[in-house]
C-alpha cells in the first residue's frame, strides 16, 4: 500500500530516479522536509543529488518529480531517453527541410519578380508560404512517442494478419473488454501512489481520457476494412433497447486488440491538441507505464487470449466488391 500524503515517500540516503526537464536521472535523496511545517498536508520536499553531477546541481524537488528505483522505472527512464533522442533527430530533420525551403523560396521569389505573371505568382507564393507555415506549426507541436514492447508489436502484427489476410474477426462482445483492462491497470498502478495526491489525480484523468478516446475513435480510425460491417451490426445492437448490448459504449464491447491500435494512434491524436510540452511529457510517462504493464507475459496471457471467427466467403466477397 502506498504511504499517505502525511508520510514522506522517500527517506534520506535513498536512491531514486528524479525528473529533470523531460528525463529521469539517477539521484540520491540527501535531505527531506515538509513543504510547510505549519500545514499538516502540505506535502514533502526532497533535496537530491544527481549521480555524476556536481553538487551545484543539488536541488529541492517536490515528490511528484521522484520515482522509486525499480526495474520498471529504470526501463521508463531508458525509454524517455530514447524518445528525446528521436525527437531531437526529428527536429533537426525539420530544421534542415525548413532551411532548404527557405533557400528554394528565395530562388523562386527572385525568378518570379522577373516574370511577366508577377501578380499570379505572388498569389501562388503566398499560398505556398501559408501551407508551409501550417506544416511548420504542426511540426513544432510537442511530439509524443509511446514505448511499445516487442511482445505488443507481435500482437499487433498477428491481429493485422488475422483480419486483413486470414479474413477473421474478433469475437464480440469481448470476454475482456478494453474498459476492464484499463480499470485493472488503474487498480495495479494506483496502489503505488499516495491518496490523495496529484499523481493519483493525473492517473485517473489519463484513464478516463483513454476510455473517451476509445469510444470516439473506434469507428473512425481503429477498424480495418473487413471489420466495418461487424461494427455497424454492433451499433444496431447498441441502439436496440431489447438487446443485451443496449446503451453500452464501445470500450465495454471491444477488447485489447483495439486498445493497442488506439495506443499506436495516440501520437497523431496528441499532435493535433493544444497540450504544452510539460503536459505531453507527463502523458507520455503515464502511457509508457501502461504499455510496459500490458507487455508483461502474465498480462498478455490474461487479457489477449482472443478468439477470432472466420468470415464466410460471401461476406468477404461482398466487402471486396
Amino acid at each position: 500500500m502506498a504511504p499517505s500524503q502525511n508520510q514522506a515517500m522517500y527517506h534520506k540516503d535513498e536512491k531514486a530516479l528524479c525528473f529533470h526537464h523531460e528525463l529521469l536521472y539517477e539521484a540520491k535523496v540527501i535531505d527531506v522536509k515538509q513543504a510547510d511545517p505549519s500545514v499538516k498536508k502540505s506535502g514533502w520536499l526532497y533535496r537530491v543529488h544527481y549521480k555524476g553531477w556536481k553538487n551545484t546541481w543539488d536541488d529541492w524537488v517536490p515528490q511528484d518529480r521522484l520515482r522509486k528505483m525499480t526495474e520498471e522505472n529504470k526501463g521508463l527512464a531508458n525509454n524517455l531517453r530514447k524518445d528525446v533522442e528521436a525527437s531531437n533527430k526529428r527536429n533537426a530533420k525539420v530544421a534542415a527541410i525548413q532551411k532548404k525551403r527557405g533557400t528554394d523560396s528565395s530562388a523562386r521569389g527572385s525568378e518570379e519578380r522577373h516574370s511577366s505573371v508577377a501578380a499570379g505568382s505572388a498569389r501562388n507564393q503566398k499560398r505556398r508560404d501559408l501551407d508551409l507555415e501550417k506544416e511548420d506549426q504542426y511540426h513544432s507541436k510537442p511530439a509524443i512517442r509511446i514505448y511499445m514492447p516487442d511482445s505488443l508489436k507481435i500482437l499487433l502484427v498477428d491481429d493485422w494478419e488475422s483480419v486483413t489476410k486470414d479474413n477473421h474477426l474478433v469475437s464480440l462482445p469481448s470476454a475482456t473488454p478494453a474498459s476492464i483492462i484499463i480499470d485493472r491497470y488503474f487498480q495495479y498502478e494506483s496502489r503505488k501512489r499516495p491518496n490523495p495526491s496529484a499523481d493519483l489525480d493525473l492517473l485517473e484523468e489519463v484513464i478516463q481520457g483513454l476510455k473517451e478516446y476509445f469510444n470516439k475513435t473506434l469507428g473512425r480510425m481503429l477498424l480495418y476494412r473487413f471489420e466495418r460491417q461487424q461494427y455497424l451490426d454492433i451499433i444496431k445492437r447498441v441502439e436496440n433497447p431489447t438487446d443485451e448490448l443496449a446503451g453500452r459504449p464501445m470500450v465495454d464491447i471491444y477488447g485489447g486488440e483495439h486498445l493497442l491500435r488506439l495506443l499506436v494512434s495516440l501520437p497523431e491524436l496528441v499532435a493535433h491538441t493544444n497540450m504544452d510540452q510539460p503536459s505531453v511529457a507527463r502523458l507520455r510517462e503515464e502511457l509508457n507505464k501502461l504499455t510496459m504493464w500490458l507487455g508483461r507475459p502474465e498480462t498478455i496471457q490474461k487479457h489477449f487470449s482472443v478468439a477470432y471467427e472466420p468470415m464466410s466467403i460471401d461476406e468477404v466477397e461482398k466487402i471486396r466488391t
